[in-house]
C-alpha cells in the first residue's frame, strides 16, 4: 500500500473493470514492439472480451501476455482546498484496476455470440435489436467474420485513493469544500468518500435527526427502495415503476436519508437550469419516521444542492403540505387560484 492508496478486493476490482466505459489493453507483438489499444470491453466468464477487425495489429498479440487496465476519476482536489498558497496539496481521488492474462482468440461461434451480446447489453442496454444468436441468419455471417479476443483475468489488482490516509476531521473539511464547490460529480464524490471512510465526522450540511443519515447523492442501487416509497402517492397515480425509476435517475439533484440499518427511508429530487428555475418532485418519508424532522432535513439538503441552490425560483406542487413547505419560505402562487383535488403550485423566490 502506497501512502493514501488502498487495495480493493477482487470482486470490487472486477466490478470496476466491468462498468468501465473503455479499458486499455497493453501487450507486445512477436517482434517485441509494444502495443496499446483502448477498447470497448465486456466481462464474460471471468475474462475481459472485445472485438475487432479480422486483420490488423490485434491479431499479432494473440497468445501473448497482456495487461488490462481502467480508471475512474472520483474528484479532482485543488491545492487551495487545504493550503492558500502551496501547489503541493493538489491531488486526484480515483479508483483503478489492472489485470494480467494471456490473450485468447475466441473462435467458437456460440461463445463469440455470447461476447457480442454482452457488449450490446453494456453499450445499448435499452435493446432495440434482435438478440445475437450464432445460428441466426441475421448474424451467422457477421459472427463468423469478426475477430473476438478475450483476456482471462488471471491476476487482478484494484486500488482506491479516497482520502483514507487523511485525519477524520480533515476529511470532514474536504467534504464541506466539495459541497461548497458543487461541480456535477461532487455530491457523488462525497458519498464515495463517506463509504470508504466511515469514521469521517458528519459535516454540518449533512446533519440529520438521530438514527438517520442524510445522503446527498443517491444512485442506481437506491432506485428500487425509492420507488417502493413513492409508488402509490397521489401524484404518482398511473405512473409505472419503470417511469418512476427513470425519473429518479434522470434528476441532477437526488437526495435522501437512511436509517441505522442503511435502508432508504426518505427521498427527494429536483431538476434545475441552475440559474432561473428549479422544480422539486417526489419528496417522501417512510410513514414510521414522519414528524421526526427527517423530511425537513431532506428538503433543506435538496434546496442547498449545487444543482438547485443557484436557482432564483424553486417550484413544487402539493395538495396537503402547504404548511410544511411554508417553513422554507415557499408561498402559494397568487396568480393560480386553488382548485379542489388538484396540487397547488408553490414557489420559493430567493434574493
Amino acid at each position: 500500500m502506497r501512502r493514501g492508496i488502498f487495495r480493493m478486493d477482487r470482486a470490487e476490482a472486477e466490478a470496476l473493470i466491468a462498468r468501465a466505459p473503455v479499458v486499455h489493453v497493453a501487450s507486445t507483438t512477436a517482434e517485441g514492439e509494444p502495443l496499446l489499444r483502448t477498447v470497448h470491453g465486456a466481462l464474460v466468464r471471468g475474462a475481459i472480451a472485445f472485438h475487432g477487425a479480422p486483420a490488423g495489429e490485434k491479431t499479432e498479440i494473440v497468445g501473448r501476455p497482456a495487461v488490462v487496465s481502467c480508471e475512474e476519476i472520483v474528484a479532482s482536489i485543488p491545492s487551495y482546498f487545504t493550503d492558500p498558497e502551496r501547489a503541493c496539496p493538489a491531488t486526484t481521488l480515483y479508483r483503478s484496476a489492472q489485470a494480467r492474462g494471456v490473450i485468447e482468440r475466441v473462435d467458437d461461434p456460440e461463445r463469440k455470440a455470447e461476447v457480442l451480446e454482452a457488449l450490446m447489453r453494456k453499450y445499448q442496454p435499452e435493446g432495440g435489436y434482435a438478440p445475437l444468436d450464432a445460428a441466426s441468419p441475421l448474424y451467422r455471417k457477421a459472427i463468423a467474420g469478426i475477430l473476438v479476443l478475450a483476456v482471462p483475468l488471471e491476476r487482478i489488482d484494484g486500488k482506491a485513493k479516497l482520502a483514507q490516509n487523511r485525519a477524520p476531521e480533515e476529511r470532514a473539511r474536504l467534504l464541506a469544500r466539495l459541497w461548497e464547490r458543487g461541480l456535477p460529480g461532487d455530491p457523488a464524490a462525497i458519498e464515495a468518500l463517506r463509504a470508504a471512510c466511515p469514521d469521517t465526522p458528519v459535516p454540518a450540511f449533512l446533519s440529520a435527526p438521530a438514527g438517520c443519515a442524510l445522503a446527498c447523492a443517491l444512485g442506481p442501487r437506491d432506485v428500487d427502495a425509492a420507488v417502493d416509497l413513492l409508488e402509490g402517492a397521489y401524484w404518482n397515480q398511473g405512473v409505472s415503476r419503470g417511469a418512476l425509476a427513470r425519473a429518479q435517475l434522470g434528476s441532477p439533484a437526488w437526495v435522501g436519508a437512511r436509517d441505522g440499518a442503511g435502508r432508504l427511508v426518505a427521498t427527494a429530487r429536483a431538476i434545475s437550469d441552475g440559474s432561473k428555475r428549479a422544480w422539486m418532485f417526489d419528496v417522501m418519508v417512510a410513514p414510521s419516521l414522519r414528524g421526526l424532522g427527517v423530511g425537513e432535513a431532506v428538503v433543506r439538503l435538496l434546496l442547498d444542492h449545487p444543482a438547485v441552490r443557484g436557482a432564483l425560483h424553486v417550484h413544487l406542487g402539493t395538495q396537503d403540505a402547504h404548511t410544511f413547505y411554508a417553513r422554507f419560505g415557499f408561498q402559494r402562487r397568487a396568480d393560480l387560484p386553488p382548485r379542489p383535488f388538484v396540487s397547488t403550485e408553490m414557489v420559493l423566490t430567493r434574493g
